[in-house]
């Protein structure tokens, strides 16, 4: 059941996607907002709606909604609202809300390049297609944000509230920090049981780097760790009352991966969907988009420690142990 609790209510929501259930929490301020809403699709709308029927809301009392990031289990639910409604997040947000062909057919040929790089084989081609994503369907119909957050901005009609940039499981992700108690609505950077993908997204302008993803990651890790933080609202699972800890946890963990896989790399050199076979074999064919964001985030981080190289070959990237 919803209930207040430090002036916030989360809203459990159920997702078609792996991850199970997306947490959107609903702030009292001078403005009453809705943080995430949730994937477009009719079970979550109900979970939605009696959520705010508890609170003894409805969906016209929300003065504006903030999202984390534009993953589609976090934004889909945008469309339940009036379209007049506020829409406030990282700028990052809009290339993802606006979703049109020449933006599709740019991120295509970013994938397939990527693809090759990876040692993708041919038939796997059409899976990494980003039109044939069946998540975009979850996503919400509006075209850009109203407004946009940046990094130490204050929030609007949230007295208190100030916006970190946390880029790494998306380049659009922000969180929000309360400064009076050190309460931090945290998105996806920060989960009890599971770590955050660390997405491959392509390049924020053409012919740009592609973002490490793992890297980023971390650093945004390390300046949540920095924070006067207190507790994490996480946008799936249960609060987080140690987050310093858990943080210290998640990046040895991820370490201890990295290391995994340098251990693979001295046995055989490999490119990315070799290691990407070896590390999940059960799954890889089901979740090839993830498991290779996975697998790529590894490689990334050995590399900037200087603990492999790559070598560029005819079917892909042959990576190696220094």
């Amino acid at each position: 059941m919803a209930k207040w609790e430090n002036n916030i209510a989360t809203i459990t929501i159920p997702t078609p996607f792996p991850v199970g259930d997306v947490n959107s929490f609903l702030i009292k301020g001078d403005a009453l907002t809705l943080i995430d809403a949730g994937p477009k699709t009719a079970e979550a709308e109900q979970a939605l709606n009696e959520a705010l029927r508890e609170l003894h809301l409805d969906k016209r009392d929300i003065d504006q909604i903030i999202i984390t990031h534009h993953h589609p289990d976090h934004v889909g639910g945008v469309d339940f609202f009036s379209s007049e409604l506020p829409l406030i997040g990282h700028e990052e947000n809009n290339r993802w809300l606006n979703m049109t062909n020449e933006v599709l057919n740019a991120y295509n040929q970013f994938y397939y390049q990527l693809g090759q790089d990876m040692g993708l084989p041919e038939q796997y081609s059409e899976v990494i297609d980003i039109r044939e994503d069946v998540s975009i369907k979850f996503i919400c119909n509006r075209s850009a944000l109203t407004d946009t957050l940046g990094e130490g901005d204050d929030i609007p009609g949230l007295h208190g509230w100030k916006v970190f940039e946390t880029p790494g499981h998306a380049q659009s992700h922000i969180i929000l920090f309360r400064e009076s108690d050190g309460l931090v609505i945290g998105g996806d950077l920060l989960l009890q049981h599971v770590s955050p993908n660390p997405i491959i997204e392509p390049p924020m302008t053409p012919f740009g780097d592609r973002a490490k993803s793992q890297l980023l990651l971390n650093e945004s890790l390390l300046k949540l760790s920095e924070l006067p933080i207190s507790f994490v609202y996480a946008g799936h699972g249960e609060r987080i009352d140690e987050p310093k800890e858990l943080i210290q946890r998640r990046l040895a963990s991820q370490h201890g991966r990295a290391m995994r896989v340098r251990s693979m790399l001295e046995e055989k050199p490999s490119t990315v969907f070799e290691i990407c076979k070896k590390l999940f074999p059960k799954v890889y064919k089901k979740q090839l988009g993830l498991t290779l964001s996975e697998t790529m985030a590894q490689i990334d981080y050995l590399l900037n420690i200087d603990a492999i190289v790559g070598e560029k070959r005819e079917y892909g990237i042959v990576y190696d142990v220094k």
